[in-house]
């Protein structure tokens, strides 16, 4: 950091105390400011979340620990600069309780300096490198982590006479996480190549007939939400699709939201992932029914982190009387219910959710394509901060 960077945020933190000096009156909204790409090749992702951001609302009402509830929606459109611009805007200017969203990690790292200075917690619904909730005390995440979905289908894989994988993510840190993850542990028994593709703007064309010349068992490919289709186009070009290589991953490649338009290419794809649109659960087909009827579409895993985001946020807000700061990150820590995805919690060690990670195989049900949940692995706690606690 050079000493210029290091005066800026030297200031950038003077004036977000200044902005912060004198506690909002009693009757003043409780303001929640969701940052989210909803312009741009993510914004699927922020459709996604300000959807159910808005669902839980309209079913839960307006109103916490007697004051009403403000949701400030403001668009980043990916851009880690624009999100933290953003932020410092929300908590000065309009003094938020809860900094929530962030669907890449570049731009909820961006925000993390901020919400400790400021001390206003940042609730991550989407982005998933593991070490984000490392970032900050004051990060608290409901979507998940991309080693927490990845080594379940290595261990998968090395169980169902999966030998040799290739192994193909986006050159960022979740990308570089999920084939950590894989290779780390379906490497010690099985043979593995790695190849990365740049995050913006990837052409897989390159890379995929790499894969058809080597030949291997399976696919293993983690491409951010909203990019699975443009892959899974040119996987069908290049005939990977007829080739016998098998396609696995965790769920992003796969995403409900763009799954339909994949087209009988995706069918047979074997993920695991945190959430499916096809959960046989009374919570999730109550919250799919909702959200469809809300939003004209339905949901994806993103969805499902922005609802469950507010979960967390108004039940903290109950258990604080309103209060926010370091006493709602404490309030959130530990906190249990049943999600439209099944059972969770919030490790009051790590900040990070604890989840069912579900062995998915996309089907055709109903005319529509569907991750169908054939196996459930409990309580999956993210394995990189687990590891270093032993």
């Amino acid at each position: 950091m050079t000493m210029d960077r290091r005066t800026l945020m030297t200031l950038a933190g003077a004036a977000l105390v200044a902005g912060l000096a004198g506690p909002a009156a009693a009757q003043d909204a409780l303001k929640i400011g969701l940052i989210l790409p909803m312009t741009g090749p993510f914004a699927s992702t922020g459709r996604q979340i300000e959807a159910a951001a808005k669902l839980y609302m309209a079913q839960k009402g307006d109103t916490v620990a007697g004051r009403k509830v403000q949701l400030i929606v403001k668009d980043d459109t990916g851009v880690a600069d624009v999100t933290k611009r953003l932020a410092q805007e929300l908590i000065v200017n309009d003094k938020v309780s809860v900094l929530a969203g962030f669907g890449l990690t570049p731009l909820a790292l961006s925000t993390a300096p901020l919400a400790t200075q400021a001390k206003v917690p940042q609730v991550v619904m989407a982005a998933a490198t593991a070490t984000i909730t490392e970032a900050s005390p004051f990060i608290v995440r409901t979507s998940f982590t991309l080693p927490q979905a990845t080594q379940p289908m290595a261990e998968w894989a090395a169980q169902n006479g999966i030998r040799k994988v290739v192994t193909l993510v986006s050159d960022y840190g979740p990308g570089i996480d999920a084939e950590k993850a894989f290779v780390g542990s379906f490497g010690k028994t099985g043979q593995v190549e790695t190849l990365r593709v740049p995050l913006a703007n990837p052409d897989f064309s390159p890379f995929l007939q790499k894969v058809a010349d080597a030949k291997p068992d399976a696919l293993f490919v983690f491409v951010p939400s909203g990019v699975g289709a443009q892959f899974m186009r040119q996987f069908v070009e290049r005939g990977l699709d007829k080739s016998g290589i098998r396609l696995i991953g965790p769920g992003d490649v796969t995403d409900d939201d763009l799954l339909n338009g994949m087209g009988d290419a995706a069918l047979g794809a074997i993920t695991t992932h945190h959430y499916s649109a096809a959960h046989d659960s009374p919570e999730n087909k109550a919250f799919v029914e909702a959200f469809r009827k809300a939003a004209g579409f339905r949901p994806n895993f993103m969805a499902v982190g922005g609802f469950d985001g507010m979960h967390l946020v108004y039940e903290g807000l109950k258990k604080t009387n309103g209060a926010g700061g370091e006493a709602l990150v404490e309030a959130m820590k530990g906190m249990s219910w049943t999600s439209p995805r099944g059972p969770v919690s919030i490790d009051p060690q790590t900040r990070d959710i604890v989840q069912n990670i579900y062995v998915r195989k996309v089907e055709r049900v109903g005319g529509e394509l569907f991750n169908v949940e054939f196996a459930t692995i409990p309580n999956v706690k993210d394995p990189v901060k687990a590891a270093k606690a032993n």
